[in-house]
This record gives structure tokens, sequence and C-alpha cells, in this order.
């Protein structure tokens, strides 16, 4: 992109749909007011609408603006109800970080709030929040399981704990993806050599004689 060097595009911000804030020891959920105005139908003039045929147009438009604040509102609802949902799941993440994100997928938002599950996968799609830990994409917070000895695992906090290993070996006998697996085994996390070894491609974590060789 030879253009790139004279030009720089404006930058992109995400504006988070939610803020979750800690109160008093507790967790707590808002909605973003500035991307969601409260709209209105201004009352004096629906209330001077006659009864006559030639109003019904105007009445049919009067309708589908109401009907549009409804669905509004109840988008906001639904938005909210799987926001508060999502903390309420990932409560250890928002306290102690990756190495503590639940394993959760759509389904358990769906029942949890008694939605069908395309319901929530339309609400969390290109959603964010705001959190003392960063912006995070809704679907951020969904992830695979993992067998554990203390129960399943997310593969968020696998590759978190991948992460931690990698940073914390010695440079000069990177820890390879076998011993990785049986250091997590040893933790109480059963997980194969070639599922290591997929989590760190995926993290761009270079192989173990890669990073021996960066390091020399």
């Amino acid at each position: 992109r030879p253009g790139a060097s004279v030009f720089a595009p404006a930058a992109e911000y995400v504006v988070p749909d939610v803020f979750v804030r800690r109160v008093d020891g507790v967790w707590t959920v808002e909605l973003n007011n500035a991307i969601a105005p409260r709209l209105r139908v201004n009352s004096m003039y629906a209330g001077s609408l006659g009864r006559g045929d030639e109003y019904s147009a105007l009445k049919t438009q009067l309708q589908e603006a109401r009907w549009l604040i409804r669905s509004l509102e109840i988008r906001n609802e639904t938005l909210l109800k799987v926001a508060l949902t999502i903390v309420h799941r990932q409560t250890d993440f928002l306290d102690h970080g990756e190495e503590r994100m639940r394993p959760m997928v759509l389904r358990d938002i769906a029942e949890a709030i008694e939605m069908h599950e395309s319901t929530v996968s339309r609400v969390t799609t290109n959603k964010y929040m705001h959190t003392p830990r960063g912006v995070f994409e809704f679907r951020f917070f969904f992830s695979s399981h993992v067998a554990g000895d203390t129960g399943d695992q997310s593969s968020t906090a696998v590759r978190a704990k991948i992460r931690k290993l990698v940073s914390a070996e010695d440079p000069e006998k990177p820890l390879s993806d076998s011993q990785i697996a049986q250091m997590l085994s040893e933790g109480g996390v059963t997980v194969a050599r070639r599922t290591v070894a997929k989590y760190r491609e995926a993290m761009k974590i270079p192989s173990s004689s890669d990073r021996k060789r960066s390091k020399s």
C-alpha cells in the first residue's frame, strides 16, 4: 500500500453499547444512552388528529412510529438482559482476568433469559461492553469448553494460561507444545499437544524453535 505513507486514514473508535462498573462491591451494567437516544411521539400532534377518513394515512404513520419506538425499547431491554447475564456469569473474569474466564455459549444465555438463541446471536453481534479491563465485543465472552479436573474450562482461559507459561519460560530453553500440554495437565487442564499448537498459532506465538532462534 504505497499511499499509506502519505495518507493516514481517520482513526475509527469503538463506541461501547453498555458500561460495566463496580459499585459498592457489586458489578453493575447500564446502557450507553449516547447511542440509544430516547424517542417519543409529540402528544400535541398525535392528539390533533381527527376521526375522519382523511386522517387515515397520518394515523397509520403514527402507529408505525409507536411500533418503532416500542421495538427500540424491546431491543434495549434485551441488550441489557444479555449484558447483565454475561456479567453475572463472567464475574471471575472481571475480578481476576482471562485465566478465570468461564466456558459459555449462546445457548447458555438464551436459556437464562428465556429467549431464542438466534435472538441472542443478533443482539451480541457488533455490540461492545466497556469494562475496567477494557472494551470487549460481546462475542469475546463466548468460548468453547475444555475438560479440567475441577470442571470444564474456557478455551479463552486456556489460551491465557499458555500465554503466561510462554512469557515465563527460559529463553534459552523455550517450552515445546508437548511440555506446555503436560504443564497444563499437571495444573488440572486436559489438553492435547495439537490443541496447544492450535491455540499458540492463533495467538501468533512462534514455535519453540523459532522463539529460541529469535532470542539468540
